[in-house]
């Protein structure tokens, strides 16, 4: 069977446009595909803050001078390492920016199905187009695996939703709204959502609301940096170590990986948010025992408050914003025959120090390699660990083409 391509990615978020643009420049032939930042253009709600600092807000590509800062700088957009959140709409157009300088050969189609084993994967695309690729690099983001709990699940599809289903909140203006969870995502919801008309209340199990704290205007003393160094994580030294080592991270026995992941970095929200939401959108915090109930096409939500009182809520609809958990069986391009030879760790795949897989040159990378290299590969801030490390691996090891030089470019 003649190969097409040394190497195919899939997807054109952060992650599959900072691989191809260090396999570009290291002449490795390959074929990308998927919409440009598309987790973020389709599944994030208009208005929102990033979480990361702007420093830590960057693609990556092998000279580290696209930065966001720098594309800010050129487009006349307020912007600080530290101080100023980064806006949606900034990373979205600075992550089109740089596909268009970086990878501009970007396939717009959608890969359907993966199938093969070594050396010899089949790809499919949209429009039934195949050729053969001998490595697969699933760069595929968090859409394919939003997690909505088991109390809300076997509500009719048009009451429930999940934060993933938001780029525009405008549709739900005049709604009641209940927005279940209590991190990032759920109360830059509930906020974008009050704003676009609706009336929202927040119902989660979390006892209080952390936000994140605004930067102090003089900066932190040599004390607080020595104790709590800085990040692309956020200050402190196990953020550190996250950033740093996760190499060293991936060593760890896999009970230390897996509690390290779970419980690290939750989803803290914006500090600007908390001035948009205090006192415009209620929350009932500390809540357990939680029932869903669709009646006469609105949800009454039972539970019990955290003084031990019990509460019913009816509301239009339900909005949960539960996060995510990975699952490669839910990657539907991939052939059950693939998916079945992975070996995974609680549904996530086990990966070497080179991001491969337990199946020869299919590789992942962004969330789903966090049970393996740590919180880090939840953020974007990952994405220059793993492009490096891939691309150093596979210029080593397939054919090359010439590489490609890496020229100024009008941005």
């Amino acid at each position: 069977m003649n190969v097409n391509t040394e190497v195919v990615i899939v997807g054109a978020g952060p992650y599959g446009l900072s691989i191809a643009a260090h396999l570009h420049h290291g002449g490795v032939p390959l074929r990308i595909f998927g919409k440009p930042m598309q987790t973020w253009r389709e599944h994030m709600p208009k208005g929102m803050l990033l979480k990361s600092d702007g420093f830590a807000s960057s693609l990556s590509e092998p000279t580290g001078e696209f930065t966001i800062g720098k594309y800010c700088a050129q487009h006349g957009i307020e912007y600080d390492d530290l101080k100023i959140p980064v806006n949606l709409d900034t990373f979205i157009d600075y992550g089109i920016a740089f596909q268009r300088a970086y990878v501009p050969d970007l396939d717009t189609r959608t890969v359907t199905h993966i199938a093969g084993s070594k050396g010899a994967y089949r790809i499919t695309l949209e429009d039934g187009e195949q050729f053969i690729a001998r490595q697969v690099i699933v760069a595929a983001g968090i859409t394919h695996f939003p997690h909505v709990p088991e109390e809300f699940a076997h509500l009719p599809k048009g009451l429930l939703s999940h934060s993933a289903d938001y780029s525009d909140t405008s549709a739900m203006a005049g709604k009641r709204v209940a927005v279940i969870g209590a991190g990032a995502s759920a109360i830059d919801l509930a906020v974008l959502l009050h704003e676009a008309g609706a009336q929202v209340q927040v119902v989660a199990r979390r006892k209080a609301l952390r936000f994140l704290d605004p930067p102090s205007p003089k900066g932190r003393s040599l004390y607080q940096r020595l104790r709590n160094p800085s990040s692309g994580l956020g200050p402190g030294m196990k953020s550190r170590f996250y950033c740093d080592a996760p190499g060293l991270f991936r060593l760890l026995p896999d009970n230390t990986r897996l509690r390290l992941v779970d419980s690290s970095l939750g989803p803290a929200p914006a500090y600007p948010m908390r001035l948009r939401m205090e006192g415009k959108v209620p929350a009932d915090l500390g809540v357990s025992a939680i029932k869903a109930e669709a009646r006469d096409g609105k949800v009454l939500l039972r539970y019990t408050l955290k003084d031990g009182m019990p509460k019913e809520l009816l509301t239009d609809h339900v909005a949960t914003a539960t996060g995510y958990r990975v699952d490669v069986r839910r990657l539907g391009f991939l052939d059950e025959s693939i998916c079945g030879q992975i070996k995974t760790i609680r549904n996530s795949p086990r990966l070497s120090a080179n991001f491969e897989s337990s199946v020869p040159g299919l590789f992942f990378v962004g969330i789903a390699a966090a049970y393996s290299f740590g919180p880090l590969m939840r953020f974007a801030f990952g994405a220059d660990f793993a492009a490096r490390r891939i691309g150093k691996h596979l210029r080593s090891t397939v054919r090359k083409t010439v590489p490609r030089p890496i020229v100024a470019v009008a941005r």
